[in-house]
């Protein structure tokens, strides 16, 4: 149905694979990945229409299962044939969370994981939140990328839909996301085929779902347990927002770590 996807590998060991949110790409992994790979194989790829990889076939919507297929090929590809540790974020997290049901992980850490509404689309703050960025972002691109520049701008910018502490990143790299974010081809498709998870009961591997306390794009009504296992660890880790990787990156990368050794 798909190519494989766009990924970037570093360090050796046991494979650990990172999935990132709507919007984003591989990158977002960036500050994790130097302490994540002295310990690890890690393996972050661009999940279809995102970052440098083809968004799916005309006609093919970027739902969950079929995102699953992606992901299945790009570890075949990659000569990952066993159950492996993933990592999401976002989108990301519920990616990860399927593949668990379907018996392709062999751990999770869901970071800000999506899905886990009651009803059975996204809360409507979420989309509006969400399409209001990449509109905005796709019509008044040098604005955006001006504002990333500035330590001001960055941290106005990135405060819903990523992250309170937009500060911390490098001005470059948030020029990067926000180029990568207005240029993603799925963006749209990817949020119009979000739904609420279900079927997590039949996850029986090790489980981690991480909401930050300044997760002000996944919010409380977002944050629902049930329908997971009884088994999942569920943190609030305080300081958090929706991309944690860029608030504490040591923290995030120790929680991986530990989450899935």
């Amino acid at each position: 149905m798909s190519r494989h996807w766009h990924h970037v590998a570093h360090g050796r060991g046991r494979p650990l694979v990172l999935l990132h949110g709507i919007g984003m790409s591989h990158e977002a992994w960036s500050p994790v990945l130097e302490p994540l790979a002295r310990e690890r194989r890690v393996i972050a790829v661009d999940l279809a229409g995102f970052g440098q990889s083809a968004a799916l076939p005309q006609g093919v919507a970027p739902t969950q299962e079929n995102l699953l297929e992606g992901l299945r090929q790009t570890l075949t590809a990659l000569g990952v044939n066993e159950p492996v540790d993933l990592v999401g974020n976002s989108l990301g997290g519920q990616l990860a969370l399927t593949a668990a049901r379907e018996g392709l992980a062999r751990t999770v850490v869901g970071l800000s994981p999506a899905g886990l509404w009651r009803g059975q689309r996204s809360p409507a703050h979420t989309r509006l939140i969400l399409h209001a960025a990449h509109a905005a972002l796709g019509r008044l691109p040098r604005l955006g990328e001006a504002a990333a520049r500035v330590r001001l701008g960055r941290t106005l910018l990135f405060a819903l839909p990523m992250t309170s502490q937009g500060w911390r990143l490098d001005p470059d790299e948030a020029v990067k996301v926000v180029r990568t974010f207005r240029g993603a081809a799925a963006f749209d498709a990817t949020l119009a085929a979000s739904t609420r998870f279900t079927g997590g009961e039949r996850i029986s591997v090790p489980l981690t779902v991480a909401f930050g306390t300044r997760d002000w794009l996944l919010t409380r009504s977002c944050q629902n347990r049930e329908g997971l296992p009884a088994h999942t660890r569920w943190l609030q880790p305080r300081g958090w927002g929706h991309v944690p990787m860029w608030d504490d990156p040591a923290a995030v990368a120790r929680l991986i770590l530990e989450s899935t050794a």
